[in-house]
């Protein structure tokens, strides 16, 4: 069903992705879990329950909010990680990709190679960590520097 040689369609690029995606979707949904009973049992919850808002209310717009900002932080290296450290996905799918160059330039001895690699890998790092910072800012008014 799922050619592992090729990188054609949109059919090839299913099962690297579920591959690549999965530990992070389990640790995007424990931390969410996790932040969402802290928010659920604050005081905000509490009194917005009592003025009527609904479950569903209070749910998106008063704890979900608050319960993002933890998988938030942990979005920026998730997401340079699956960018940069993704050379056994493409390995063992054959998908072309940075990491194989990597690999490649460490198994070569070739440092000016291994250098430019890393030097793409921290600056997708630095992209990232940027983006959440500014995506905090978005979510969450009260950060204000």
């Amino acid at each position: 069903v799922f050619a592992i040689a090729q990188w054609g369609s949109l059919q090839d690029m299913i099962l690297p992705a579920v591959t690549l995606s999965l530990p992070f979707a389990a640790y995007i949904a424990r931390l969410t879990r996790m932040g969402m009973i802290d928010a659920l049992g604050a005081d905000y919850i509490r009194t917005a329950r009592a003025k009527g808002a609904s479950n569903m209310s209070l749910h998106l717009r008063h704890a979900l909010k608050n319960a993002f900002l933890p998988v938030l932080s942990y979005l920026g290296p998730a997401a340079a990680y699956a960018m940069t450290g993704s050379f056994v996905v493409e390995r063992v799918f054959n998908v072309p990709g940075i990491g194989q160059h990597f690999v490649s330039a460490v198994q070569n001895k070739d440092l000016f190679l291994i250098m430019g690699v890393v030097l793409v890998f921290a600056t997708m790092l630095i992209f990232f960590n940027l983006a959440v910072d500014l995506m905090y800012r978005w979510i969450d008014p009260r950060i204000e520097q």
